[in-house]
């Protein structure tokens, strides 16, 4: 007999995959964006015109915010606070990855210099990184690094994947 999940405990990998999905969906090149992890039970109490809309058994439901303002992004965050509803947030960006040697050789420098170095490097890899975070401090983290063949990006799960990330989130949620 298969184990039955609980449904008052979120499942963030889940979640965190149907926002990398969402996103996808939109194809590359996209700006970063910020979605609020609200409980689907909540949702629906207050929305009930929502339900077609919903997947019931799901435990949250992402919603997806207002653009960030351009520049630095943990600057933007640093400014965000989440109403007790939120339970979680989640945010997507595109990266630009390099292997460790690789990233060993890159030149001092800001942020911006670093990004256009890095992009040109000759073994650099575009991804889109999805993090999320939830109140009581559960992460996750999917990466999906593209490909010139759309039809398989290769996708890699693992809640270590953005460490600063995942905690610049965390602290948005902390009131």
């Amino acid at each position: 007999m298969a184990p039955v999940s609980d449904p008052t405990v979120p499942d963030l990998p889940a979640v965190t995959r149907e926002v990398e999905e969402f996103v996808a969906a939109g194809g590359w090149d996209q700006p970063p964006q910020l979605f609020a992890l609200v409980p689907t039970a909540h949702l629906l109490a207050e929305r009930p015109e929502l339900a077609d809309q919903l997947d019931p058994a799901s435990t949250l439901t992402p919603i997806a915010q207002e653009p960030l303002p351009d520049g630095d992004l943990g600057a933007a965050l640093a400014t965000i606070m989440w109403p007790e509803v939120v339970a979680g947030c989640a945010l997507t960006q595109e990266i630009v990855m390099l292997p460790p040697e690789a990233e060993a050789e890159l030149p001092d420098g800001d942020t911006d210099t670093l990004g256009r170095v890095a992009a040109s490097h000759p073994q650099a890899r575009e991804a889109r990184l999805v993090a999320a975070a939830l109140r009581d401090g559960t992460v996750a983290c999917v990466l999906r690094l593209r490909t010139p063949d759309p039809e398989v990006d290769e996708i890699v799960e693992h809640p270590g994947l953005a460490d600063n990330l995942t905690t610049a989130l965390y602290d948005t949620l902390r009131a």
